[in-house]
C-alpha cells in the first residue's frame, strides 16, 4: 500500500473529518459567544467588568495549558487525552447553558478552555502522526487550515442565528450533541494509542512552571487594555511570567524527563513558523473584533447581519486553503507564507479605510475576500511548516506549540489593539466629534495596526523551513502498510 493510500480510504476520510470537527468546535467556540453576549448580561446579571470573563476566561485557560496538554497526549496516548478533553469540554457546555448566575457561566468557559487545550493538541498530532508528509499530509492539513481560518467567521454568524432564534443558551448547549458524536466516533476510528507513562517521567515542577507563565500572560494581556499598560499591575503580571519561563528553561535544562524538550527548538524553523502564526492571529483578531463594532455599532447592523456579513470570509479561506495544498509541493511553505502575510495585509489595510457612512458591498466584502485568500494561505503553509521534520514522539509537543502561539496572537493583538482605538477615539471625542466618527476612526487605527502584524508575519515567514512535504517525518513504527497512527507509532515516554 503506498504512503498516499490511507486518505484515499473510507476510513482516511472519516479520519480526517473528525479531527477538523473537533479543530472546528474547539476554534469556533473562542467566538460564538460574543454576539450573544448582551442577551447574557442581562439574563445572568454580569457587570460590564465581568462579562469580559466570558470570552476571556476561555482564552485564559486554553491558551495557557496547552503546551501541559499537547505534553500529556505525548505521554499518555493521544487519544485517551482527546476523549477526556471533550468530556470535560462537553460538560462545561452543558453547564454553561444552564447556568443561573454569572459565576457559574464564567467557570464554565474556563473549564471548557480546559478542554479545549487538552482537545487541539491531540487532534492535530494525531493527524500529522496518521498522514505522512507529502501530498497526503498537505491535503489533510488544507482542511484543518481552512476549518481554523473559517471557524472565527462562522461563529459570529452561527451565534447570531442562534442568539437571535433558539436563544443565548443554545451559544453553549450546541456544542454537546457535537460532543456525544465525537465520543461515539472516536473509538471506531482511532486506534487505541495509551501509554502509561511513570509518575517520576512527569516533569511537575515544569509543567507547573509554564502553565504558570503562560497563566499569568495571558491574564495579563487581556487586562491591559482597562487596567493600562503602563500600570504598575500590567508591568508586575509580564515581569512575573518573564521570570516564571527563564525558571521553566532552567529547570527544563536539568530535568531528566522534561516537559518541553528545548532540542526541539532545534529543528529548522520552528520558531520561525510559531512566531509567524502569533503574528497572524494578532492582525486577524484585530479584523473580527473591530469589523464586527464598526458594523454593529456604526452601521447599525443587527447580529445576524453581521454573522452573516462573514460568509463570503468562511468560503474564501476553504477556496484559498484548498488551492494552497495544491502549490505546497511545487513552491514550498517559505513563498506561501510570505505571499499569504502579503494578500492578508493587503486585505487588513483596505479594511482600515472603512468610512462613517460604508456600504459591505463597496467597503467591507472585497476587503474581507482579500483578507480571507491571504489568511487561508497563510494558515495551509504555517501548519505544514510547523510540523514539517517533528518526530512522533513530538508531535503533540509541536502541536500544542503552534496553538499556544495562535492563543497568544489574540490576546496580544487584541490588547495592543484596545488600547489604539481606545486612544483614538477618546482623542477625537474630547476634541468634540461625532461619537460614529470617532469609534469609525479608532477601529482603522487598531486595523491599520492589525495590517502591520501580518505584514511582520510575513517578513519573519522568511526565516520559516521551506519544505515542500517531501521529507519523511521519523515516525518509528510507520510502515508501508498502515497509517503512522499506530500503537507502536506513539511516543516512547522515555
Amino acid at each position: 500500500m503506498s504512503d498516499s493510500s490511507f486518505l484515499a480510504t473510507r476510513r482516511g476520510k472519516l479520519t480526517l473529518a473528525l479531527l477538523c470537527g473537533v479543530a472546528f468546535l474547539d476554534f469556533i467556540d473562542a467566538s460564538i459567544v460574543n454576539i450573544a453576549l448582551p442577551a447574557m448580561q442581562r439574563a445572568l446579571g454580569f457587570s460590564v467588568a465581568g462579562l469580559q470573563w466570558v470570552p476571556s476566561g476561555y482564552l485564559l485557560t486554553y491558551g495557557g495549558f496547552m503546551l501541559l496538554g499537547g505534553r500529556v497526549a505525548d505521554l499518555l496516548g493521544r487519544r485517551r487525552v482527546l476523549v477526556g478533553g471533550t468530556v470535560l469540554f462537553g460538560a462545561a457546555s452543558a453547564a454553561g447553558g444552564f447556568a443561573q448566575d454569572a459565576s457559574v457561566m464564567v467557570a464554565a468557559r474556563m473549564v471548557q478552555g480546559l478542554g479545549a487545550a487538552t482537545m487541539l493538541p491531540a487532534a492535530l498530532s494525531l493527524l500529522t502522526t496518521s498522514f505522512r508528509e507529502g501530498p497526503e499530509r498537505n491535503r489533510a492539513l488544507a482542511l484543518w487550515g481552512g476549518m481554523a481560518g473559517a471557524a472565527s467567521g462562522a461563529g459570529v454568524l452561527l451565534g447570531g442565528v442562534l442568539t437571535e432564534g433558539l436563544g443565548w443558551r443554545w451559544v453553549m448547549l450546541v456544542n454537546v450533541p457535537v460532543v456525544v458524536t465525537i465520543l461515539i466516533v472516536v473509538p471506531m476510528l482511532l486506534p487505541d494509542d495509551r501509554r502509561t507513562a511513570r509518575i517520576r517521567e512527569f516533569d511537575l515542577p515544569g509543567a507547573l512552571l509554564v502553565t504558570g507563565a503562560m497563566l499569568l500572560l495571558v491574564f495579563t494581556l487581556v487586562k491591559a487594555p482597562d487596567v493600562g499598560w503602563g500600570t504598575t499591575r500590567t508591568a508586575g503580571g509580564l515581569a512575573g511570567s518573564a521570570v516564571l519561563l527563564a525558571l521553566f528553561v532552567l529547570n527544563e535544562t536539568r530535568s531528566a524527563h522534561p516537559l518541553l524538550p528545548l532540542d526541539t527548538f532545534r529543528i529548522r524553523g520552528l520558531a520561525a513558523a510559531n512566531v509567524t502564526q502569533l503574528l497572524i492571529l494578532a492582525g486577524g483578531a484585530a479584523m473580527f473584533f473591530f469589523l464586527s463594532l464598526y458594523m454593529e455599532s456604526v452601521l447599525g447592523y443587527s447580529p445576524l447581519q453581521t454573522g452573516s456579513a462573514y460568509l463570503p470570509l468562511c468560503a474564501a479561506v476553504g477556496v484559498a486553503a484548498g488551492i494552497t495544498s495544491k502549490l505546497l509541493p511545487r513552491f514550498g511553505t517559505r513563498p506561501l507564507i510570505v505571499v499569504g502575510g502579503l494578500i492578508g495585509t493587503g486585505g487588513l489595510y483596505m479594511l482600515s479605510r472603512v468610512p462613517v457612512d460604508g456600504s459591505y458591498a463597496r467597503d467591507l466584502l472585497p476587503g474581507l475576500i482579500v483578507f480571507a485568500l491571504g489568511l487561508g494561505v497563510a494558515f495551509v503553509s504555517v501548519t505544514a511548516a510547523a510540523n514539517a521534520g517533528v518526530p512522533a514522539d513530538r508531535a503533540g509537543m509541536a502541536a500544542a506549540l503552534l496553538q499556544s502561539s495562535q492563543q497568544l496572537g489574540t490576546a496580544l493583538g487584541l490588547a495592543i489593539m484596545a488600547v489604539i482605538a481606545a486612544d483614538r477615539t477618546g482623542d477625537l471625542l474630547r476634541l468634540g466629534t461625532d461619537p460614529r466618527q470617532a469609534s469609525t476612526s479608532g477601529f482603522q487605527d487598531a486595523l491599520f495596526a492589525g495590517s502591520m502584524f501580518t505584514l511582520a508575519a510575513a517578513i519573519v515567514g522568511l526565516g520559516v523551513r521551506n519544505t515542500r512535504g517531501e521529507e519523511p517525518t521519523p515516525t518509528p513504527a510507520a510502515t508501508d502498510t498502515e497509517p503512522a497512527t499506530t500503537p507502536d507509532a506513539v511516543v516512547d515516554a522515555r
